[in-house]
Protein backbone atom coordinates (compact mmCIF):
# COMPACT_ATOMS: atom_id res chain seq x y z
CA UNK A 1 0.00 0.00 0.00
CA UNK A 2 1.29 3.78 -0.73
CA UNK A 3 -1.08 6.86 0.71
CA UNK A 4 -0.28 9.98 -1.13
CA UNK A 5 -1.29 12.88 0.79
CA UNK A 6 -0.93 16.16 -2.07
CA UNK A 7 -1.09 20.25 -1.44
CA UNK A 8 -0.17 23.36 -2.46
CA UNK A 9 -3.61 24.20 -4.78
CA UNK A 10 -5.30 27.17 -4.53
CA UNK A 11 -6.71 29.83 -6.35
CA UNK A 12 -4.59 32.57 -8.87
CA UNK A 13 -5.24 34.50 -12.04
CA UNK A 14 -4.73 33.77 -15.39
CA UNK A 15 -0.97 33.57 -15.38
CA UNK A 16 -0.45 33.38 -12.19
CA UNK A 17 1.93 30.02 -10.72
CA UNK A 18 1.44 27.75 -8.21
CA UNK A 19 3.26 24.36 -6.98
CA UNK A 20 1.96 21.45 -5.97
CA UNK A 21 3.20 18.71 -4.00
CA UNK A 22 2.67 14.83 -3.17
CA UNK A 23 4.36 12.82 -0.62
CA UNK A 24 3.83 9.07 -0.88
CA UNK A 25 4.59 6.56 2.00
CA UNK A 26 6.78 4.77 0.67
CA UNK A 27 9.14 4.55 -2.57
CA UNK A 28 7.47 4.19 -5.74
CA UNK A 29 8.81 3.69 -9.21
CA UNK A 30 6.27 5.46 -10.99
CA UNK A 31 4.45 9.33 -10.09
CA UNK A 32 2.64 11.12 -11.98
CA UNK A 33 -0.50 13.74 -11.95
CA UNK A 34 -3.89 13.80 -13.24
CA UNK A 35 -6.36 16.46 -13.02
CA UNK A 36 -10.07 16.51 -13.80
CA UNK A 37 -11.89 19.70 -14.60
CA UNK A 38 -15.83 20.43 -14.77
CA UNK A 39 -17.50 18.72 -16.34
CA UNK A 40 -14.46 16.32 -17.39
CA UNK A 41 -12.90 13.10 -17.25
CA UNK A 42 -9.63 12.39 -15.55
CA UNK A 43 -6.46 13.49 -17.91
CA UNK A 44 -3.18 12.50 -17.73
CA UNK A 45 -0.93 15.63 -17.04
CA UNK A 46 2.44 14.79 -16.15
CA UNK A 47 4.52 11.78 -14.79
CA UNK A 48 7.87 10.69 -13.68
CA UNK A 49 10.09 7.91 -12.97
CA UNK A 50 12.28 7.63 -9.94
CA UNK A 51 15.28 7.95 -12.85
CA UNK A 52 13.78 11.37 -13.72
CA UNK A 53 12.50 10.50 -17.05
CA UNK A 54 9.27 12.82 -17.49
CA UNK A 55 6.62 12.87 -19.70
CA UNK A 56 3.62 15.48 -20.41
CA UNK A 57 0.39 16.08 -21.97
CA UNK A 58 0.65 18.60 -24.88
CA UNK A 59 -1.22 21.44 -23.13
CA UNK A 60 1.08 21.99 -20.64
CA UNK A 61 4.46 21.08 -22.47
CA UNK A 62 6.18 24.35 -21.90
CA UNK A 63 4.25 25.55 -18.88
CA UNK A 64 4.71 23.05 -16.41
CA UNK A 65 7.27 21.05 -14.64
CA UNK A 66 7.22 17.99 -12.89
CA UNK A 67 9.88 16.69 -10.69
CA UNK A 68 10.43 14.57 -7.57
CA UNK A 69 12.99 14.05 -4.37
CA UNK A 70 13.72 10.41 -3.87
CA UNK A 71 14.99 10.79 -0.37
CA UNK A 72 11.57 12.70 0.64
CA UNK A 73 9.58 10.12 -1.12
CA UNK A 74 7.74 13.74 -2.34
CA UNK A 75 6.63 14.51 -6.19
CA UNK A 76 6.17 18.45 -7.17
CA UNK A 77 4.71 19.78 -10.10
CA UNK A 78 5.18 23.59 -10.69
CA UNK A 79 3.03 25.20 -12.89
CA UNK A 80 3.64 28.52 -14.86
CA UNK A 81 1.32 30.89 -16.96
CA UNK A 82 -1.69 29.12 -15.58
CA UNK A 83 -5.21 29.27 -18.19
CA UNK A 84 -8.54 29.14 -17.06
CA UNK A 85 -8.25 25.63 -18.33
CA UNK A 86 -6.36 24.30 -16.30
CA UNK A 87 -8.93 24.47 -13.61
CA UNK A 88 -9.64 21.21 -11.79
CA UNK A 89 -8.98 19.21 -8.95
CA UNK A 90 -5.27 17.95 -9.32
CA UNK A 91 -4.59 14.19 -7.91
CA UNK A 92 -1.36 12.33 -7.60
CA UNK A 93 -1.09 8.78 -8.76
CA UNK A 94 1.52 6.31 -7.81
CA UNK A 95 2.89 2.36 -9.39
CA UNK A 96 5.48 0.51 -8.88
CA UNK A 97 5.55 -0.90 -12.21
CA UNK A 98 7.63 0.29 -14.99
CA UNK A 99 5.70 1.75 -18.19
CA UNK A 100 6.64 3.36 -21.50
CA UNK A 101 5.12 5.94 -23.80
CA UNK A 102 1.44 7.10 -23.15
CA UNK A 103 1.11 4.60 -20.73
CA UNK A 104 2.61 6.99 -18.28
CA UNK A 105 -0.33 9.32 -18.73
CA UNK A 106 -3.32 6.52 -18.63
CA UNK A 107 -5.57 6.32 -15.20
CA UNK A 108 -5.26 2.65 -15.81
CA UNK A 109 -1.66 2.07 -15.36
CA UNK A 110 -1.24 3.38 -11.62
CA UNK A 111 -2.66 1.60 -8.23
CA UNK A 112 -2.43 4.09 -5.75
CA UNK A 113 -4.41 7.84 -5.90
CA UNK A 114 -4.40 10.49 -3.23
CA UNK A 115 -7.35 12.61 -2.55
CA UNK A 116 -6.68 15.73 -4.88
CA UNK A 117 -6.04 19.16 -3.95
CA UNK A 118 -8.45 22.00 -6.31
CA UNK A 119 -6.61 24.30 -8.65
CA UNK A 120 -8.74 27.34 -9.79
CA UNK A 121 -7.78 29.76 -12.38
CA UNK A 122 -9.73 33.04 -13.23
CA UNK A 123 -9.86 34.90 -16.41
Amino acid sequence: QVQLVESGGGSVQSGGSLTLSCTASRTAHALAWFRQGPGKGREGVAAIDRDGDTIYVDSVKGRFTISRDNSKNTMYLQMNNLRPEDTGIYVCAADGRRYSGDYRLQTFSYTYWGQGTQVTVSS
